[in-house]
């Protein structure tokens, strides 16, 4: 069942808006789209700091509309910013109305949490994909796990706690030692596989392999040519939960680059209802002298030749075919891209010594560019699963090239 957010979103009609004062009872919002592209699945942000002040006593609620007096779900981010969906036609324009109104509750599209009962894992939605970084139980347990792990979805409406009580049931985990201990291996084995998120139950699955690698579009420092792999997050925060944008922010351990030997490295990540991308905000502390980054995805050995880079464009792409190729997983489409153009990209093969450091992979897709300290490096990474999202890498490259567009060409707001 979807989850409720009493913070947002509407079943109001223009009639509560009218007769209102234009500037201490409602603002028209007009937003215009310059790109010969609609604009149907995106977020727009409004600084509240531009919204008449009377708007935002604490006393009022209020509502946003469309043209035809629809309340339209929005959200109040951590950042101070009013975000909410548009559909915009290409080269159109499209008003809304932020007015005084009750809002009624909404479905909850994103959110994530902190799974301590999974080795610390963080996991996120949203209604096209799922997914999770490692924290520091499973550091502490010796697994490697450096990458942004991906988890497939089929459906909209939120999955991962159901399935994480599944693969963790106590009850069910008690039966299948038990079942094992007395020789009913079978027994068991149909039980692991019932409740296992390894297998697609009718809403995705995890089939993404990550390992010590940077997994589905992870940054690292490059360091005299080799890679310096953050491992697990040590603090998080969680800035947004929902209902239209998960945020959160991860700090990791000290490391040593160079001279330096306390570097920390932050990451804010956050993804939105509609977006196959995540938008990652990267920087390090007590960094002195610039350096390189490098943005990858892993290139597994059951898909050698998936990798696509872009020619004019600063994107990557790469065509997973899965942990078991002959299971019918689908294959999940990977992607990257930066908004600054790199200094390099393509594929950087593993040497021998990087092969027996992570043997279940032949290298990385990636982009290298330049860092320097106090100025974060933004960019977007994400995934489709070829069951529910774009079927073939030539579509998912057109909706990366697409967002792109939409990166270089902001919609153009104006407020009255």
């Amino acid at each position: 069942m979807w989850m409720k957010n009493t913070l947002v979103i509407c079943a109001c009609i223009l009639g509560l808006v009218t007769g209102c004062s234009q500037t201490k009872d409602r603002q028209i919002i007009t937003i215009t789209n310059h790109l010969d592209l609609p604009r149907t699945e995106e977020l727009v942000e409004i600084p509240l700091k531009e919204l008449h002040r009377s708007m935002l006593a604490e006393d009022k609620t209020w509502v946003v509309l469309d043209s035809e007096g629809n309340q339209v779900p929005y959200q109040i981010t951590y950042d101070s910013l009013l975000i909410f969906p548009v559909r915009i036609a290409e080269k159109g324009t499209a008003e809304y109305t932020v007015a005084k109104g009750i809002p009624a509750p909404s479905d909850t599209i994103c959110c994530g949490r902190c799974y301590p009962e999974r080795l610390d894992d963080i996991a996120w939605e949203n209604d096209k994909a799922a997914y999770r970084v490692y924290g520091p139980a499973l550091q502490r347990s010796g697994e490697r796990g450096f990458g942004y792990d991906i988890l497939t979805k089929s459906v909209s409406y939120p999955v991962l706690e159901g399935r994480y009580r599944k693969e963790l049931d106590p009850l069910a985990r008690k039966q299948m030692k038990e079942l094992r201990e007395s020789g009913k291996h079978h027994e068991a084995d149909s039980i692991g596989r019932a409740i296992s998120y390894h297998i697609d139950h009718g809403n995705g699955m995890d089939c993404y392999s990550v390992g010590p690698t940077l997994g589905g579009g992870t940054s690292a420092l490059l360091v005299d040519s080799s890679l310096v792999y953050p491992y697990c997050y040590r603090e998080y925060q969680i800035l947004d939960n929902g209902p239209l944008r998960f945020t959160v922010r991860l700090e990791f351990n000290p490391l040593t680059v160079a001279s330096d030997s306390n570097v920390i490295e932050t990451r804010v990540i956050s993804l939105d209802k509609g977006s196959y991308l995540n938008k990652t905000i990267l920087s390090y502390q007590h960094l002195s002298e610039p350096c390189q980054l490098a943005t990858g995805i892993v290139v597994h050995p059951q898909n050698p030749d998936g990798a696509w880079i872009g020619k004019d464009r600063a994107i990557i792409a790469y065509a997973d075919s899965t942990d078991r190729v002959n299971a019918g997983n689908g294959v999940i489409h990977v992607g990257a891209l930066l908004t600054k153009s790199p200094l390099w990209k393509g594929v950087r093969w593993f040497n021998e010594q990087e092969k027996q450091f992570s043997p279940g992979a032949l290298g990385h897709v990636m982009m290298i560019s330049d860092y320097k300290p106090g100025k974060p490096l933004v960019y977007y990474w994400g995934s489709s699963w070829s069951k529910s999202g774009f079927s073939t890498q030539e579509e998912w490259v057109n909706y990366l090239e697409d967002y792109d567009k939409f990166l270089s060409s902001p919609l153009e707001i104006s407020i009255k």
